[in-house]
Formats: structure tokens, C-alpha cells, sequence
């Protein structure tokens, strides 16, 4: 039996305010596909937090749901998506995008985040011929799938390159509460808002049961949405539970901003013990993030001692045979585990090499 998982931040279920609210909600008679006073109420708060941009906001389930549907629904069927190498869309959703019959281009980022020039890159190899899939919407997340986050200057120049370029701007907020409490940050929703064409909010990795709240801020990307959500079977009915999650989420908590910033801004505390510590240790990381995914480097003896008591991801192998690992801390990582974790990862560095 390991002592605390750190593999992801969706182990747990949902934060007891928002349970309170899905109970509460269940007690009622709602109408249904999002139709709902809980869902008007979730978009009406969101919206608020915009700087006046005159968004429509749809409640979705999951993170590769809200991609797959936004992606195939601001395409057209000869256009194509481009994102970083690592990017969820290239990576880690079984071809979703490419099995709606859009390409997913790639670009190496090193540090996971996608900048214009790399964006170029892309476009110089594709040209203006029909003989090849037209780059159309650019993809990216923030956090990125290695923990990085864009600052307001790298957005700025992402949205005026896109803008030149007739390209669609589209951001992944599976991880954008991690990205808005981060150390260093710089960017609000307005921000975001003002910037790119749709983004998400993601619930489902930041204390909703499940739930992401698509935002689209082009007007000429809004026509016949929910008609599409609904052809992609991605039209919950009784959408009142997505609707009460986010309500809870967005409403100002006293004392303290909202519970979705809230439980962000404590994963990465969480995170920044752990990051601190290991540091401390000697222990380099394969990038610099500053949220709450982690990606330590240890020597192999040490991690395998560190991994009979912890789950955890094995991200990859160095040449030297040391190990990258991914660590992730969510909205309800105990700092007693954050403390255990810190003292056996200690324990394991100074243990003595087993004779071979």
C-alpha cells in the first residue's frame, strides 16, 4: 500500500462546498441541457470577471470533450490545428482532433509554450497550396503540459501574430486556475479574454467532480455552438450538475477571492514546498515550472526506494540513467503528505548505493 499518490490532481472527488451545492441542486426540478438557473448563474459570474468582453460561455464535462467539439466546430474540414509537441491535443487524446478529420501540426518547444516564430515555422512548411492542410487555429496551454505558464507579454504576441495571420487563437485552461496563481503570473481572465478567440476554464483538475466552461469571446465563432455540443454528444442533460459546480466555483468567497482561485492558489502552495525542499536536495528539474506539476530529477536507486512508498509519473530517462518524474498536487494534497514525501525523498538521497 503506497502513502500518498502525487500522479495527478483529479484523484480526489470535489471540494465539500461544491458537493453541498450538487446536493442542494439535486433537490430541485432543473431544466435541462444547460438551460438552468445554476448554469445562467455560472456564466453570469464568469462573465463578470471578463473586462466587458461579451463572451458565451458553455458548461462541458471534460477536458478532451471541450477540445475536441471547439476545435471541429472553429474549423473548417480542410483546416488544421497547430501546438507544441507536448501539446494534450498531440499527445494525450488518442487522436480526438485528427478523428474529427482536422490535423494537429506540431512545433518543438522546449519549454512547452509555442511562440510566433515557431508558429512560422509551421506556416513556411505548409505554404498557400491546396495540396496541403491549411494551419487555421493555433493551440495552447496555459499551464503548459510541462508546467510553464505564458506571461502577458508572450500572449500579447501570440493573439498580434494570429491577428496578421488570420489564425484562430484557442487556449486549453485545463490547468488555467495552477497558471493564474502561479508565482510570477501576469495575465487575469480579462487578460486572457481580450487575447484569444476561446479559452476553457477547467473544473475537473481544480475541486469539481467534472466540468469545464468553454468561453468563446469571437462573435463569428458563437453561431450554432450548441448546436454542434449537441451533435458531438457533448450536451449533458442534466446539466444543472455542471452549472451548481461552477456557481460554487465563481462565487466570491469571504474572507478571500473566489473557491476556484482559492484552490489553485493552495496546490501550488503544495507544490512550492515540495519544489523548495527538493531543490534543497541538490535535485535539478527537467523544466522550470512554477504550478503545480513538478519534474524532478532523481538517480534511479533513489527513486526506486521514493517510489515504494509514492505514485507518481515517470515522465523520461536521461542519458546519464537519471529519471524525470512528473509530481502533482491538487486542491487537497495534505501538507502532511507534502512533509512525508520531502523527509523520504531525504532519506532516499542519503541512503548508500546498493553494492552491484
Amino acid at each position: 500500500m503506497k502513502t500518498y499518490s502525487f500522479c495527478n490532481d483529479y484523484s480526489e472527488g470535489a471540494h465539500p462546498r461544491l458537493l453541498q451545492a450538487l446536493a442542494a441542486a439535486s433537490n430541485e426540478q432543473n431544466t435541462g441541457y444547460g438551460l438552468d438557473k445554476h448554469s445562467a448563474r455560472a456564466a453570469q459570474l464568469i462573465r463578470a470577471r471578463l473586462g466587458g468582453v461579451d463572451a458565451d460561455v458553455h458548461l462541458l464535462v471534460g477536458g478532451t470533450q471541450t477540445n475536441l467539439v471547439s476545435i471541429a466546430a472553429f474549423l473548417r474540414p480542410h483546416q488544421a490545428a497547430i501546438a507544441a509537441h507536448s501539446g494534450h491535443i498531440a499527445t494525450h487524446e488518442t487522436g480526438a482532433i485528427e478523428a474529427t478529420g482536422h490535423k494537429v501540426l506540431t512545433a518543438h518547444a522546449g519549454d512547452g509554450k509555442l511562440t510566433p516564430a515557431l508558429i512560422d515555422e509551421v506556416l513556411r512548411a505548409h505554404g498557400d497550396d491546396e495540396h496541403m492542410v491549411q494551419p487555421k487555429l493555433v493551440y495552447v496551454s496555459d499551464s503548459s503540459e510541462v508546467g510553464t505558464i505564458y506571461t502577458k507579454a508572450e500572449l500579447q504576441a501570440l493573439s498580434a501574430s494570429c491577428k496578421q495571420r488570420g489564425l484562430l487563437l484557442f487556449l486549453d485552461g485545463a490547468r488555467l486556475g495552477s497558471a493564474l496563481m502561479a508565482q510570477g503570473n501576469d495575465l487575469a481572465l480579462a487578460d486572457i479574454a481580450a487575447l484569444v478567440d476561446a479559452f476553457y476554464i477547467g473544473g475537473t483538475k481544480n475541486g469539481a467532480l467534472f466540468g469545464e466552461a468553454l468561453v468563446v469571446c469571437n462573435p463569428a465563432l458563437k453561431t450554432d455552438l450548441r448546436y454542434l455540443i449537441k451533435q458531438r454528444g457533448a450536451m449533458l442533460a442534466k446539466g444543472a450538475v455542471l452549472g451548481a459546480q461552477f456557481a460554487a466555483l465563481f462565487e466570491d468567497a469571504l474572507p478571500g477571492d473566489a473557491l476556484f482561485f482559492e484552490l489553485a492558489r493552495h496546490a501550488n502552495a503544495q507544490a512550492a514546498r515540495l519544489r523548495d525542499a527538493l531543490h534543497a536536495m541538490g535535485i535539478g528539474f527537467l523544466a522550470d515550472s512554477p504550478t503545480n506539476q513538478l519534474f524532478p530529477i532523481f538517480p534511479r536507486e533513489a527513486l526506486e526506494r521514493i517510489e515504494a512508498r509514492y505514485d507518481f509519473h515517470r515522465w523520461t530517462e536521461l542519458a546519464d540513467g537519471r529519471i524525470g518524474v512528473r509530481l502533482v498536487t491538487s486542491w487537497a494534497t495534505r501538507p502532511e503528505a507534502v512533509d512525508g514525501f520531502i523527509a523520504d525523498a531525504r532519506a532516499a538521497l542519503s541512503a548508500p548505493a546498493i553494492p552491484a
